[in-house]
């Protein structure tokens, strides 16, 4: 058994280090198999984030602390392919990956703040913000901001209700967990 933990140890440490040194990604980085991970510009991953097999990363991203992605998730961009690029098909048309793309998508980032679960072969595009605390369905296409502290599911995703049973619980979870959102107005009583 300590030879499997120090050997996915060392294999996430060189993920972080080597295949992703252009990327800012924090300790406590755990990758399944066959993930990939790539952006335009930027990637920031903060501490604990765990990373299901066959997901993948695909447009610029800022992911918060403690965030877990399910098996098959992908984050991908909303403009990826010129597709209004006059006389050429859309195969063949400029992307985002070539150096001289200039067409929509450049300046998107999406956030996904701390403690965040996101469940099997949830599709999240580009640009999006998933707030804080928040859990997504799985198999849910995410085209929207979501709330934090919220459950969202479906195609496209759509609120549930509240992670909590109560407003009580979630402001003590706030509380213990040194939120942001803890007393301000951007979780409100009407969630639950």
């Amino acid at each position: 058994m300590a030879i499997v933990a120090f050997l996915k140890k060392a294999r996430n440490l060189f993920l972080r280090k080597v295949i992703y040194r252009n990327y800012q990604i924090d300790k406590g980085f755990h990758s399944g198999a066959r993930v990939r991970i790539w952006a335009k510009n930027k990637i920031k991953i903060g501490k604990n984030f765990y990373i299901g097999r066959d997901s993948f990363i695909e447009t610029d991203v800022n992911i918060g602390n403690d965030v877990i992605f399910g098996n098959s998730v992908a984050i991908i961009g909303r403009y990826d392919h010129c597709y209004q690029q006059i006389g050429t098909p859309i195969r063949f048309a400029v992307q985002i990956r070539d150096k001289d793309y200039n067409w929509k998508g450049l300046n998107l980032i999406t956030t996904i703040e701390d403690d965040v679960w996101v469940g099997y072969g949830a599709t999240i595009l580009g640009g999006v913000k998933i707030g804080e605390g928040s859990i997504i369905g799985a198999g849910s296409l995410v085209i929207k901001d979501v709330e934090p502290y919220s459950i969202y599911a479906g195609t496209p995703a759509k609120k549930i209700r509240g992670r909590f049973e109560s407003f009580e619980d979630l402001q003590k979870h706030l509380y213990l967990v040194k939120s942001k959102y803890y007393k301000s107005n951007k979780v409100e009583d009407t969630q639950y």
